[in-house]
């Protein structure tokens, strides 16, 4: 009886202690994934800031262009531009503020860059759908049809044609072409036409010329419709980026006084130029967020 009840009990003891080993692996491993996790979130970031910064540089036509370049580029300007103000002004305060400004020059000139290219891509897609359904109907395979673009389409988009002509006449594999063609104009429109491109050339169809045609005649409608509207917001923006400059215009006035340099050297100078540079990067990225104009987003890129 009493080597039984030590038996149960020695069970007993060894089920609780394995049941606390199995706790603490468990508690480790949840531990060590967290960490983990923890761990790969800055990387996930970097990842995502990467590929949104050469996302804007491919629509901006600058696809050789590496974020990594782009954040150079905008150290240097933020070095040169501070230089330059600690130069003219002496004040280290005023110099820093138009460093900080420097640093965002290189961005804003990108999409500048990109709004410019977007507004020549909207008014050349209608002509080259056009030539790609004449071409369709004059009896041209798909792939010279498409290779015509770079002799007879609009200028600003013959170089990206042209080198989808390079690239079939090497390869002759249409479908992987067109991914280069997509990747290298990065443009909504050009997703949709090479889709639909993808599809008559593996499906078939007699109805890609009339499709093509309304596509031609819908894109000149919203080209036409989207000019109006910026033409009519034009002067709204450019009042309102006056209106951000006014101040810092000011400043630049005042910082060729060396009487007034010692007072944004001061606390509350540097305090002020703080809040006046939070203040105006806040209602110029509201006034950019009020008046721009939805963009189409690359759904089949």
């Amino acid at each position: 009886m009493g080597a039984a009840l030590g038996l149960a009990f020695a069970c007993g003891l060894l089920l609780l202690c394995g049941r606390r080993s199995a706790r603490r692996r468990a508690a480790g491993g949840r531990g060590a994934a967290a960490s983990r996790g923890l761990g790969g979130y800055p990387r996930r970031a970097l990842r995502r800031w990467s590929r949104r910064r050469g996302e804007l540089l491919g629509a901006a036509g600058l696809a050789g262009v590496s974020p990594g370049q782009l954040v150079a580029a905008q150290v240097g300007a933020s070095a040169a531009v501070g230089a330059v103000a600690l130069l003219v002004s002496g004040s280290s305060s005023i110099a820093v503020c138009f460093a900080a400004f420097g640093f965002l020059g290189p961005t804003a000139l990108v999409r500048r860059l990109r709004t410019s290219r977007a507004r020549e891509l909207r008014d050349a897609w209608p002509d080259v759908v056009d030539n790609l359904a004449s071409a369709v109907r004059a009896g041209m395979s798909l792939p010279e049809a498409v290779s015509a673009i770079a002799e007879r389409g609009p200028v600003p988009l013959r170089p990206a044609f042209a080198r989808f002509a390079a690239d079939h006449r090497a390869t002759g594999q249409f479908a992987l072409c067109l991914d280069r063609l997509k990747d290298d104009l990065a443009d909504p429109v050009a997703d949709r036409i090479c889709e639909a491109l993808r599809v008559a050339r593996e499906v078939g169809g007699t109805d890609l010329g009339r499709l093509l045609r309304t596509l031609a005649s819908f894109l000149r409608e919203d080209a036409r419709i989207r000019a109006e509207l910026e033409t009519r917001q034009g002067w709204t923006v450019n009042a309102a980026r006056l209106a951000v400059a006014g101040p810092w215009l000011v400043l630049v006035l005042l910082a060729t006084q060396s009487t007034t340099l010692t007072v944004f050297d001061s606390g509350s100078g540097r305090l002020l130029l703080a809040f006046g540079g939070a203040v105006t990067l806040a209602a110029y990225r509201l006034m950019l967020r009020i008046g721009h104009l939805p963009e189409e987003r690359r759904v089949l890129g």
